[in-house]
């Protein structure tokens, strides 16, 4: 089902826009992205073909400049480091918008994020401009069958033969996985036990040795596959970094775009607050509105509440990183988990305003729901972000001194 865009006539608040935490040039951006849509610049999106679809969208957002947020400023990207709070600012208007608009442009800066960290000059010049143009889609390759939340558990391998790496062995729910021209992969090189042994990889989707071996839908579709290695040679410069750095890459690339998930679970969450009280408002039920009922506006105050207090923690995480320069996993992990908890019963208690019109197939609660539900699991679950909080508290210096 194409879904068009061309006079959207909505788009989200901008009131937190206004708090300390944002500058001028995010109320300007904000307003870029606003002029973008409503223009048509999404243009017709065909959720039954994702593959097609996150291509078209990935050249009309490079086209329009967006994706030069997802790439630092020597490289053609807007701003001297990445800011983290225009990654927030863009991906909470698409998701707003357009599940698979979010997509197209957050997959741009993780896919590409490990190589606009610590890549060399020359790999750098020859991928992040054309991310920033849209002429070339990237991939974030971590996950295992054998290895999702627990990174020390990864089994694909990678041997120096000479001037090469030679890799082996198989990642899943890898997005972009098809129509990606280039992945950052990582893979043990054996330099330590456990994560310490880890190392990154940039690898060209032409590369011999490398292939697709299959699709995966999932209920919110978009692209997703299983990829292989087998005796795949690249170059020892694809290296990212030194070896055996490659989780603490991850890592920093995942502290970076972590809060932007939490920003899309929040354009998700105001969508359906927005649908809600437009449906509240016209539905009529014993004689008057839905929206007339003490208990509906209760429940629409208790919404309102759960989206500000997400959109605080999510941008407080990004001033902390971009303007205080403070290590911001605990906040990340913080804003990841409440926001898109908080979304999933925003987007819940939406639905059941609806009523049974609320569960079929291509009403706006129905997609929502569905698109919600990943975001609780990707780049980091809850669980894991709780475990992650934990151990930064235990980290604290009052608890060393308790100790002590």
């Amino acid at each position: 089902m194409a879904v068009a865009h061309a006079a959207w006539p909505h788009s989200p608040s901008r009131e937190h826009l206004d708090w300390p935490f944002f500058g001028p040039e995010h109320r300007a951006l904000a307003a870029q992205l606003d002029a973008f849509i409503n223009s048509g610049g999404l243009g017709a999106i065909d959720h039954a073909d994702v593959d097609s679809s996150c291509k078209a969208l990935v050249k009309r957002l490079g086209d329009a400049g967006l994706l030069r947020h997802c790439v630092p400023r020597a490289f053609d990207g807007a701003s001297e480091a990445i800011d983290s709070r225009a990654l927030c600012v863009t991906r909470e208007t698409l998701a707003y918008s357009d599940s698979l608009a979010d997509f197209a442009f957050a997959m741009q800066g993780l896919g590409s994020g490990a190589i606009s960290l610590a890549a060399s000059d020359e790999l750098r010049r020859r991928v992040l401009p054309k991310v920033a143009q849209g002429a070339l889609i990237p991939a974030f390759a971590l996950t295992e069958p054998k290895a999702g939340s627990d990174v020390a558990a990864v089994a694909s391998s990678a041997r120096r033969e000479g001037e090469e790496f030679v890799l082996d062995g198989e990642k899943i729910f890898i997005s972009n996985a098809g129509i990606a021209d280039v992945y950052t992969v990582f893979a043990r090189t054996g330099e330590a036990p456990g994560t310490r042994g880890i190392s990154a990889f940039v690898v060209f989707a032409d590369t011999p040795g490398f292939s697709v071996v299959e699709k995966i839908e999932t209920m919110a579709p978009h692209p997703l596959g299983r990829i292989r290695f087998e005796n795949c040679r690249i170059p020892a410069g694809n290296l990212v970094g030194s070896p055996g750095e490659g989780f603490k890459i991850a890592m920093r690339t995942l502290d970076i775009f972590r809060p932007s998930v939490a920003a899309a679970a929040n354009g998700f969450a105001r969508r359906a607050l927005d649908e809600a009280i437009a449906h509240t408002q016209t539905r009529q039920l014993f004689g008057s509105a839905l929206g007339d009922l003490p208990t509906v506006q209760s429940r629409l105050g208790e919404m309102a509440t759960a989206i500000d207090a997400a959109v605080l923690l999510t941008a407080r995480t990004g001033w902390l990183r971009d303007v205080q320069k403070q290590p911001t996993t605990q906040a990340a992990a913080m804003a990841k988990m409440t926001a898109t908890e908080n979304a999933q019963w925003v987007i819940d208690q939406a639905l059941q305003m609806f009523g049974g019109r609320g569960v079929c197939a291509g009403q706006i609660t129905e997609r929502l729901y569905r698109e919600i539900r990943a975001l609780r699991i990707y780049e980091g679950a809850t669980e894991v972000q709780k475990l992650i909080i934990g151990r930064e508290l235990m980290k604290s210096p009052k608890i060393s001194q308790a100790r002590g």
